[in-house]
């Protein structure tokens, strides 16, 4: 696993640090404005947190709403696809928009579990240290319709996951095949800190 990724999250645990690739030298991030305006348009609440995936930099960031304001958390370096961004099925690349964790697998089983189909198959240390999909699975659900949501560009017909990846050397350059990587020791503890319906959005703009 990356050795820089170790940091768990916890419950009020202290929110920005200006050190570390975790905001690439950067301002602490903010929360998009086009998040909000895109949840009033599908009628959906902001949940509590909310993860903001920004392609351009290979990052994800947590936000936590508090007192009704957005308060950035840390961030995550992840790998989105090497194909680019979009929206059509089979086109193997990352989709944009408002989207939920629809469906989280991977509960109990312990770190380097490969998954098939969603299906527990193998170990990373038994045979399978390059597995696709490894630890956890947060399965994400398109919110809006035309875009992301049914026909062609179904995002959860189309099996984006945020989940682990076997090699996380890829992680911080477009390797994925649509789908999010991230690294095991910031995966597991995101797992256990998200809901279901957990909001995320997924932004062209860095």
């Amino acid at each position: 696993m990356n050795p820089q990724s170790n940091t768990k999250i916890r419950d009020g645990a202290p929110g920005y640090q200006h050190t570390g690739w975790r905001t690439g030298g950067r301002c602490p991030p903010k929360l998009p404005a086009a998040f909000p305006l895109a949840c009033r348009q599908v009628g959906v609440p902001p949940s509590r947190r909310v993860l903001v995936v920004r392609p351009a930099w290979q990052s994800m960031d947590l936000f936590e709403f508090r007192s009704g304001q957005p308060v950035f958390r840390r961030s995550f370096l992840v790998s989105t696809s090497r194909f680019g961004l979009g929206q059509v099925e089979n086109s193997r690349r990352t989709p944009l928009g408002l989207h939920r964790v629809a469906r989280k697998v991977g509960a109990g089983w312990p770190v380097g579990t490969a998954f098939v189909s969603r299906q527990p198959v193998g170990f990373t240390w038994q045979g399978r240290p390059e597995a696709a999909i490894v630890h956890r699975i947060l399965w994400l659900e398109g919110l809006e319709p035309g875009h992301n949501r049914g026909g062609a560009v179904d995002t959860f017909r189309r099996y984006i996951y945020i989940h682990g990846f076997g090699d996380e050397t890829t992680l911080g350059r477009p390797q994925s095949c649509g789908c999010i990587h991230v690294a095991g020791s910031d995966l597991l503890p995101l797992f256990d800190l998200l809901p279901e319906g957990t909001l995320v959005w997924i932004t062209a703009n860095p």
